[in-house]
């Protein structure tokens, strides 16, 4: 059997990038059961609730739906348990100080295989507040219009 190379994505939070003001991101292992992998080998997973915490020194990713293996029998797991993310001590430590200023949260925004292995990219978030998710959607739409006008004059240009 041919070793995995790539990166294949399993899931990703979209609403996470609109609802928080993503300040920085970090790559993560995940210490997962051989039901887990072969569920999201499925390419079922759900990362809208989760969310990360770190308690006693490590990385742990919450509320994070991975459903149960159809084929799996006793040995099954937990659909929303708790699983720990492999990082380095620096990152955890660096995690750690930002996360303890106000407003400041660290949320799942990708879960993938990278080189056959269970990656989870996480970010450093700060909660948007209303007026800024409309602030940031005006801006987007305005891009959209230019970027509209500059293509449409460039083809009455050509013809």
């Amino acid at each position: 059997m041919a070793k995995e190379t790539g990166r294949k994505i399993i899931a990703q939070n979209k609403k996470a990038r609109h609802d928080y003001l993503i300040l920085d991101t970090y790559e993560a292992g995940l210490v997962l059961t051989g039901t887990e992998v072969k569920s999201l080998r499925l390419g079922r997973a759900s990362l809208v609730d989760g969310f990360g915490q770190l308690e006693g020194g490590e990385a742990y990713l919450y509320n994070v739906h991975i459903p149960e293996y159809t084929q799996g029998t006793w040995t099954n797991h937990a659909a929303r348990r708790k699983r720990k993310m492999l990082l380095h001590r620096a990152e955890i430590d660096k995690l750690d100080q930002k996360s303890q200023e106000t407003g400041h949260t660290i949320v799942p925004l990708a879960l993938y295989f990278k080189d056959g292995r269970v990656k989870v990219e996480i970010a450093l978030a700060k909660g948007k507040k209303e007026y800024d998710k409309r602030q940031t959607l005006r801006e987007k739409q305005d891009r959209r219009e230019t970027d509209r006008a500059v293509s449409a004059a460039r083809r009455r240009q050509r013809a």
